[in-house]
C-alpha cells in the first residue's frame, strides 16, 4: 500500500506488495497507474483542492474503498504524481548528458527531454507547476529537494554555456535559468500534442532562442572553434553542429 511516506512510497515497496506474484504485482501496478493518471487529470482540470478522493474514484471507476486500499489521503496521491515525474525528469536528463561535454549540446537535450517528457504528460505538467505548496511536512520536503536537484543539474548546464562564451557581467545565472524554466513549464497553457508541432521542433527553437539571447549579450566573448569565433548563427541548436549557410544575393545598384 502507498503511504504518505517518501522512504515506503520510492525506496522500499510495502512488505504486502513485494511478497505479491509477478502477474499480481503487475495487476496491482496496472490499476495504480490508472488511478495516478485519473487522479492528474482531475486535479489539473479542477484543482488539487476541488479534487476529492470520491471524485478520483468515480473518475477511474473504481470504489472509495478500492482508492484508499492504493493511498491513504489525497495528499499521498499528489505527493506520488509530482515526484514520479521530477524523479523521471531528473534521472533522464542525468542519464542523457553523462559523457556529452559541449554545453549546447547539454542544453539542447534538456529542453527536448523537458519538452517531450510533459508533452506526453501534459496534466502532470500543470499539476507539477501549481501544487508544490499544496504538499505539507515530509512529503513537501521531499518534492521540493527533487525539484532543485532538477533546477541545480539544469544551472549547471547553463553555467557552463555562460563560461564557455565568457559571459562575465549582466546576466543573472538564476534568473537566466528561471526564465528557461518559465518557457518550458508554460506549455501546458497553448500546446496541445494532438495538433501542434512536435515537441523535437518546439525544443529546437527554445534552444535556439535561448542561445541566440546568450551569446549576443553584451558582456559576452567568442568561444575558438577550429580557428575562429563561433557565433549564434554557426550552430544548429539541435546538436550543435555548424549550418551551411546559404549564399547572399547582394542587391543590384
Amino acid at each position: 500500500m502507498i503511504r504518505h511516506n517518501t522512504k515506503q512510497a520510492f525506496e522500499t515497496p510495502g512488505v504486502a506488495v513485494a511478497a505479491r506474484s509477478p502477474a499480481a504485482r503487475t495487476t496491482y501496478d496496472d490499476r495504480l497507474n490508472h488511478i495516478l493518471e485519473v487522479a492528474t487529470q482531475l486535479i489539473a482540470r479542477v484543482g488539487y483542492q476541488n479534487a476529492s478522493m470520491r471524485a478520483v474514484a468515480q473518475a477511474a471507476k473504481v470504489s472509495l474503498a478500492g482508492i484508499y486500499h492504493y493511498f491513504d489521503s489525497k495528499e499521498s496521491m499528489l505527493f506520488l504524481i509530482q515526484s514520479r515525474a521530477f524523479n523521471s525528469l531528473l534521472g533522464n536528463l542525468r542519464e542523457k548528458i553523462h559523457g556529452v561535454s559541449d554545453p549546447r549540446e547539454q542544453l539542447a537535450i534538456m529542453v527536448r527531454a523537458h519538452l517531450e517528457y510533459f508533452a506526453a504528460n501534459i496534466s502532470a505538467l500543470k499539476v507539477c507547476s501549481h501544487e508544490l505548496d499544496s504538499l505539507t511536512g515530509e512529503a513537501y520536503e521531499h518534492t521540493h529537494a527533487i525539484r532543485r536537484q532538477y533546477y541545480d543539474e539544469t544551472r549547471k548546464i547553463i553555467d557552463r554555456l555562460l563560461d564557455a562564451y565568457r559571459v562575465n557581467g549582466g546576466i543573472d545565472r538564476h534568473v537566466a535559468t528561471m526564465y528557461l524554466f518559465g518557457a518550458l513549464n508554460w506549455l501546458y497553457r497553448w500546446y496541445d500534442p494532438m495538433r501542434g508541432r512536435p515537441p523535437s521542433s518546439i525544443a529546437k527553437q527554445i534552444t535556439a532562442q535561448f542561445l541566440h539571447g546568450i551569446i549576443t549579450m553584451p558582456s559576452a566573448g567568442r568561444q575558438p572553434v577550429n580557428g575562429r569565433a563561433k557565433s549564434a548563427d554557426d550552430l544548429d541548436s539541435s546538436d550543435g553542429r555548424r549550418k551551411k549557410k546559404a549564399p547572399t544575393h547582394h542587391a543590384q545598384e
